[in-house]
């Protein structure tokens, strides 16, 4: 039996606690707006546990096995994923690169789009006031002028660069020898006390969450400053379905993990921000496709970039220093190469990364070999490496649907994934690739390895918006076109993926859709909320 209550009735709804969650949601807190965040997972708690092998982010519950998923990329049986459930989401475990898109990643590069239908209704400027503000709530460490394709800023960074490690500096001073510009990567981890941990330069950041809270998640950074502004937030709770009648959303249906009570909550406005994957399941659980004129385009055109990490093996340890260097990217193919072997059009971004954990590699070894991870430390110790980001292409046929033979724990039909990357992708990546493997050859290394990224931890695109109707699912405000109150904040509504990590670019976009929805839908939601039941903000 479902249970509702006339206080689970709000000015607004946000699903998820993410970026898109979290900054919408601020916008409209600030604004005086009651708001409830419901979220899947639980609060990670944070200490020396995080800094031990189990505390990467694929060996604890947060790699939710509720929230698992089939991928399927037509090379063999389907893989098996789980989502991140967690306060704060994703970010928790992220590596902290804040990067804002370029100018010309918001216009359309044939290269890229391909026919896709893929156009940005917007332009850099619409949001770089809010990439400004989304830099200051996270703390971001930058260098402004050092990357050679940075857009123009009207802001500072909040924070300089901490000072670049041994192995950062060997990595450069490879890279500038053979003529590119690397820069340090915008990182959104505190390096002075002014709030919060500071960083201990450890090498378990990327994949794991702070044991100091210096890594500016959201969980850190915005979720206490949301419920110091009286949000409400129930963690550990599933949304299993939106209802949607008469041309609105009038209940969201939600199950409590813990004690398994249905209950619908009532918004004046929902905002869905569950991620690119989980995004698309929801609207298609409840069959919100059919109020859409695109409705044949919710859960298309997946992206999730074309990554690889490309390791150098060094006769010597290259960070005997045992520090974080995770600090340098190389933007000189952003916009292409005019060299054999790339594809003409758009590449992307070169990141450097640290050498695996043992406690990783382990956890991609059949069972078998899972002893191994113990001896893996010598030889990963030895690695140091370079991440490629190519701009993957939007296609129709890269989804989320639903398989209808098959329910999750919840009730909720389970997701599935089809994703494969087109030919374009896979060459920019190759190229990338042979650039990384020049520069670590030339810093030294003695032989490479590549390893193909398979997760989905930049998926974006799913719930596009555009201008175009009847190819986008949502307008220019982010607002579900057949449904006046429901909107769409994380990275399922990029039309493209850009070359860049796409966390900035979703906080930014949720805090201009959150300011449009407290300042143009107030009246409609404050109609709603004495519909419902005199809700007072």
């Amino acid at each position: 039996m479902i249970h509702h209550n006339p206080a689970d009735e709000f000015d607004a709804v946000v699903i998820g606690s993410g970026f898109g969650g979290c900054m919408a949601a601020l916008e409209l807190v600030e604004a005086g707006w009651r708001v409830l965040m419901l979220e899947r997972g639980g609060w990670v708690e944070r200490g020396p546990h995080n800094w031990q092998g189990d505390g990467a982010f694929v060996r604890t519950p947060f790699y939710a096995a509720d929230a698992a998923y089939d991928v399927h990329t037509g090379a063999g049986k389907p893989a098996r994923e789980r989502l991140c459930t967690c306060v704060g989401g994703p970010s928790v475990f992220y590596g902290g690169a804040s990067f804002r898109f370029r100018e010309r990643d918001f216009g359309v590069s044939p290269e890229i789009v391909d026919g896709s239908g893929a156009a940005w209704p917007l332009g850099y400027g619409d949001l770089e006031p809010f990439y400004g503000r989304a830099e200051r709530l996270l703390g971001v460490a930058g260098e402004a002028g050092a990357d050679p394709t940075e857009p123009p800023r009207s802001t500072p960074y909040p924070q300089r660069p901490r000072r670049l490690s041994a192995a950062s500096r060997m990595i450069g001073g490879a890279a500038e020898s053979l003529g590119l510009h690397p820069f340090p990567i915008p990182l959104a981890i505190n390096g002075a006390a002014e709030s919060g941990g500071v960083c201990q330069a450890c090498t378990t950041c990327d994949t794991f969450a702070c044991a100091v809270s210096a890594k500016n998640d959201l969980a850190v950074r915005v979720v206490p400053r949301l419920l110091a502004g009286g949000m409400v937030l129930r963690a550990d709770t599933v949304v299993t379905r939106l209802v949607a009648e008469d041309g609105r959303v009038t209940g969201v249906e939600c199950v409590d993990k813990a004690t398994a009570e249905r209950s619908v909550v009532r918004g004046g406005v929902v905002i869905v921000a569950a991620g690119a994957l989980a995004t698309p399941h929801l609207l298609l659980a409840s069959a919100l496709e059919r109020f859409s004129p695109a409705g044949h385009a919710v859960g298309r055109y997946l992206m999730r970039h074309c990554n690889a990490m490309t390791f150098g093996f060094f006769a010597r340890q290259p960070n005997a220093e045992r520090v974080h260097h995770k600090q340098l990217a190389i933007h000189d193919f952003y916009f292409g190469a005019a060299e054999r072997g790339a594809p003409a059009g758009k590449l992307g971004n070169m990141q450097q990364i640290m050498g695996p954990q043992a406690a990783l590699i382990g956890h991609v070894l059949p069972k078998a070999f899972a002893w191994l991870a113990k001896v893996a430390e010598i030889p990963a110790s030895r690695l140091t490496g370079i991440l490629s980001i190519a701009e993957d292409q939007p296609r129709p046929e890269n989804r989320v649907r639903l398989d209808a033979e098959r329910t999750e724990e919840y009730g909720v039909p389970r997701m599935v994934v089809e994703h494969r990357y087109t030919p374009r992708d896979l060459e920019a990546r190759t190229f990338m690739i042979r650039k990384a493997k020049q520069i670590l050859r030339r810093a030294g290394a003695l032989f490479c390895v590549n390893w193909d990224v398979s997760t989905f931890s930049h998926a974006v695109g799913t719930v596009r918006m555009g201008d175009d109707e009847t190819q986008a699912p949502l307008d220019a405000a982010c607002r579900y076109r057949g449904l006046e109150n429901l909107y769409v904040t994380d990275g399922s509504v990029f039309p493209t993926s850009a070359g860049v990590n796409p966390s900035l670019t979703i906080a930014a976009n949720a805090l201009r859709v959150g300011r449009l929805i407290a300042r143009g839908a107030s009246a409609d939601a404050g109609a709603a909320s004495a519909a419902a039941g005199g809700v007072g903000r």
